[in-house]
């Protein structure tokens, strides 16, 4: 190599930032497999390698290399490496790198050409100098996965452009694990370059987009002006959707659950999931004649069926959704958890796949999507991998500038914080989108990891068909209308390559119209499934009041909680945890009463004793925010953990609990999906505080508290809310039992304060035994988990059962009672206790341990004893305008005597849930126990 050679490779810094990175990944994919590197790259790395160069030391190794062998070129190559380098054949392979790299910001993904792309100087070979001389020499192609070993310049640069530029872009250098990005490499160099369909195929795509079309035309026309949320412009979404289904068929799934918003939703009903036009016209006509309950818009409606393919029937589901866009996709991947849990305990199986759907403006813009991919790959949440196909309207409701929708070049950017690969394609060509969906999907199943298409395309109407586009975007709409559609498109392909005639795409049309024209179903591969599963026959219209056996032998229980409270001593416990233990295995024995967490646990043993499963989720569940739950032993020797619930017995039921990432959304509507799937399982969400369920606002106002009656979807679980004040301030006092009240109507939700471990014992096993499937809302305590005077007997554990409400303990002779206190949760421990300080005899102190079905029946019982009081006050911690006193006061009234009168007594009124400093919140609490106690 001459001098001159060199001084290029110094003066040009060719060592220096990106072809630095580009080197140094050559290098360390050349660790992993020799062979995938280009000859000329091999011999250098060979003698790297045999120098035992390490890749953190590998840039200043070839910079003091060639800075040597510039002032001298007999510099030894035995020293280090072979000095015989065609640099220009290296600029050939940058340039190879350039277009894997950034090949996609210069490819046909945009149909209407309205996107402005920036000039990509490293995609043109004389960024590299690389002149018209070098177009005819043959260079070393590289690892670029083509049969041949060189090719002409002239050639292969086509060639990238074809691969990398054409209505395809693919984003997968960001990925650092080297097997997956080669195996995307190899696939697309070899693959993309010659994309080819049979005529019997193309024809199939086709009909597919004559369907996605007239179903829109034909809505239209029926019910002009009616919202639908047309799939106009993404028409390609069809032929993608049915291409998976057939594929996943092919590679052994059986169950398919889709996640998706409005746009498009209802083409998929009825074009891919099977549903009757019939069915949807009646939607629009307002006649929907299965409405269990109070119903919901058409655009939000569930579906399921089977799907007749080559290799078997596929279970679709299409999950209900409500307006909030992207919260559906966390659901769906708690239904698809559910789902692979139930197949042999297997999570990691092809069987189950998830789809979700998002929008482009949404898919970014909206954090549940970054809380979902965070938990892609978590233990507990994984459910091996999900598609991710945006509808890229290039435009957000009514905003399109890139400088007020994002911060990044695409929509799909989010996708790389967990190295997802991201395929873009133009959806005016589907042949291009089908090819991406098979690779996306293969890639799913080989690496269980997501992956996003990216369905570049636009929207023909408005937001909905009400709305007037113009108005916003006139540039863009005046292309749309000139603009033909995907259908129009892909016919006058296939009419000019022979494989169908102008007359067979207009039959094809009418044939389309006529299907709809009779109602029925027009997927040809449908077939019919119930609406509720046989997993959920044995759980509908149940009555909350029906029997369940509650209470368990004493000496069984005794034995279950000897069991769990058990450690081995291999098993070197911190010292608060054995204390602990210790404590369990005394009340276990008898000599001691049970506290909360003892109860609980016992409560879990009980369950998988009898074979029923348990999920147990939330921010530090394992042990419990405040020290109490230790479901998990973490041994302080090596780290290793030790799950008591894990050795009840050999045929057992499963228990799982899981630390959730930090997040409430998305982990909470995750638990959702598991639940309203399986509801065999005893699912529960803890939250750290209670207020922190601030953050799944969301989940519960539109899935928990109403998807009952909007879609008949049934769902047993639990939410543990830590609730009570003792003086931690604002955000970690007040659970928000007001918001959880408002909600309640039509016997939706259960509404809980249990204030023993007794109750706690009783209301979980309650929940799972009981056949009826409705959310528990518990308020659970703080404080309480250590209260001298929060314990139950292992006799109240075994032969009691869940009490709504709780009347007086104390032995007071009820006609000298003046006064009720009707109250919930903690604040009885401070009312018992003031009260028991002033020898008050006449005022009887009532819990509320339900305020959710009310139950007017336990406390009337209750009340009887006071039927000549007209003095009842009810206390809370809360403020006046918080709390149950507002929500609840007119269930309070209905039980009291007639003639009787009801007071408040509790805070004062406040914008804020507590006060933050310690001795205003001990004298506010001190006053609202005086004002309960204090006789006028």
């Amino acid at each position: 190599m001459q001098n001159s050679a060199m001084k290029f490779w110094l003066d040009s810094s060719w060592l220096a930032g990106a072809n630095q990175s580009y080197i140094e990944q050559l290098y360390e994919e050349f660790l992993t497999d020799p062979e995938s590197v280009d000859t000329v790259w091999r011999v250098i790395f060979q003698q790297l390698a045999a120098a035992s160069v390490k890749p953190e030391v590998f840039h200043s190794t070839m910079r003091e290399y060639f800075r040597r062998l510039a002032k001298n070129t007999t510099y030894c190559s035995s020293r280090i490496i072979n000095p015989i380098i065609n640099f220009k054949q290296v600029k050939v392979l940058q340039l190879i790198n350039a277009f894997r790299l950034r090949g996609h910001e210069n490819a046909k993904l945009d149909p209407l050409c309205l996107s402005k792309q920036e000039t990509i100087l490293a995609l043109n070979p004389a960024y590299y100098d690389l002149d018209q001389n070098d177009f005819q020499t043959s260079f070393s192609v590289g690892s670029f996965a083509i049969p041949k070993e060189t090719m002409k310049l002239d050639d292969l640069y086509a060639l990238l452009k074809k691969v990398y530029c054409g209505y395809i872009g693919v984003e997968y250098m960001h990925i650092n694990n080297i097997e997956e990005k080669h195996w995307i490499q190899r696939r697309i160099e070899s693959e993309m370059n010659h994309i080819s369909f049979s005529n019997e195929q193309k024809k199939t795509f086709l009909k597919e987009l004559t369907a996605a079309e007239g179903l829109e035309k034909y809505l239209a026309a029926k019910f002009p002006g009616a919202k639908r949320f047309s799939l106009e412009g993404g028409d390609a979404l069809i032929p993608m959707l049915r291409a998976i289904i057939h594929y996943a068929g092919q590679n052994g799934t059986r169950e398919v659950v889709l996640g998706m918003a409005h746009r498009g939703r209802l083409n998929v009903l009825v074009n891919v999931l099977g549903k009757k036009p019939q069915d949807l016209f009646d939607e629009f006509s307002g006649n929907n004649k299965e409405c269990m309950g109070t119903g919901d818009v058409k655009y939000h409606m569930g579906f399921s069926s089977d799907i007749e393919t080559c290799y078997g029937l596929v279970h679709m589901v299409l999950a209900f959704n409500p307006s909030h866009l992207e919260i559906v996709s966390p659901v769906v991947m708690g239904s698809v958890r559910a789902r692979l849990d139930r197949l042999i305990g297997d999570n990691t199986t092809n069987e189950v796949l998830p789809i979700t759907i998002h929008g482009d403006a949404a898919v970014i813009g909206q954090g549940v999507v970054q809380e979902t991919l965070n938990m892609s790959q978590a233990r507990g949440y994984e459910v091996g991998g999900t598609i991710r196909i945006v509808i890229n309207n290039q435009i957000g409701f009514t905003t399109s500038n890139l400088k007020d929708i994002r911060s990044t070049l695409y929509c799909t950017d989010i996708g790389k914080m967990v190295l997802a690969p991201i395929f873009h394609v133009n959806a005016d060509h589907p042949e291009s989108v089908v090819f991406v969906t098979r690779l996306a999907l293969e890639y799913r199943n080989t690496f269980k990891r997501d992956i996003f298409i990216d369905l570049v395309c636009y929207r023909r109407h408005g937001h909905n068909e009400a709305d007037e586009p113009t108005a916003t975007q006139p540039m863009m709409y005046e292309k749309i209308r000139k603009h033909p559609t995907p259908r129009i498109i892909y016919a006058d392909q296939l009419v000019k390559e022979g494989i169908v005639t102008l007359h067979d795409t207009i039959e094809m049309v009418n044939l389309y119209r006529t299907g709809l024209d009779r109602g029925k179903c027009v997927v040809p591969e449908w077939r019919s499934t119930k609406l509720q599963s046989r997993t959920w026959s044995p759980y509908l219209n149940h009555d909350w009041n029906e029997h369940y056996e509650a209470k368990l032998q004493l000496q069984h229980l005794q034995e279950l909680a000897l069991r769990i409270s058990y450690v081995p001593e291999s098993v070197e416990m911190q010292l608060r945890v054995a204390k602990i233990y210790k404590d369990r295995q005394e009340m276990a024995k008898g000599e001691k009463l049970f506290d909360w967490g003892g109860a609980e646990n016992l409560a879990y043993a009980s369950l998988v004793d009898q074979g029923i499963s348990i999920r147990l989720s939330g921010e530090d569940s394992s042990r419990g925010t405040f020290f109490h739950r230790h479901a998990v032993i973490h041994d302080q020797k090596n780290g290793k953990t030790y799950t008591p619930l894990h050795h009840v017995h050999s045929a057992q039921g499963q228990f799982k609990v899981w630390d959730s990432m930090l997040s409430e959304e998305a982990v909470l509507a995750f638990e959702y999906g598991y639940a309203t799937t399986e509801p065999r399982v005893l699912t529960i969400w803890e939250a750290q505080f209670g207020d922190f369920a601030n953050g799944a606002q969301v989940v519960i106002d539109q899935f928990i508290s109403s998807g009952e009656q909007k879609w008949g979807r049934m769902c047993g679980l639990v939410m543990l809310l830590p609730h009570g004040y003792e003086g931690q301030g604002p955000e970690h006092s007040s659970a928000r039992l007001e918001r959880y009240l408002q909600l309640c109507a039509q016997q939706n939700i259960q509404v809980c304060i249990p204030s023993t471990p007794a109750q706690i014992y009783h209301i979980l096993r309650r929940q799972v035994l009981r056949r009826m499937r409705r959310p528990l809302i518990v308020m659970s305590p703080k404080s309480l988990l250590r209260h001298p005077l929060a314990v139950s007997s292992l006799e109240e554990l075994a032969s009691s059962t869940f009490q709504p409400a709780i009347g007086e303990v104390d032995s007071l002779n009820p006609k000298e009672v003046k006064r009720v206190v009707l109250c919930s949760g903690k604040v009885y421990y401070d009312l018992l206790k003031e009260r028991r300080k002033n020898k008050q005899i006449n005022i009887a102190i009532v819990r509320i341990e339900q305020l959710y079905p009310f139950p007017h029946k336990a406390i009337k019982e209750i009340l009887k004893n006071y039927c000549h009081v007209q003095d009842f006050f009810w206390c809370q911690e809360e403020p006046l305008n918080q709390g149950a006193w507002y929500c609840s006061q007119h269930h309070f009234r209905e039980v009291l005597p007639v003639g009787a009168s009801l007071r408040y007594a509790g805070r004062q009124a406040s914008a804020s849930p507590a006060v933050g400093y310690m001795s205003v919140h001990q004298k506010q609490q001190q006053d609202l126990v005086n004002s309960a106690l204090k006789l006028d």
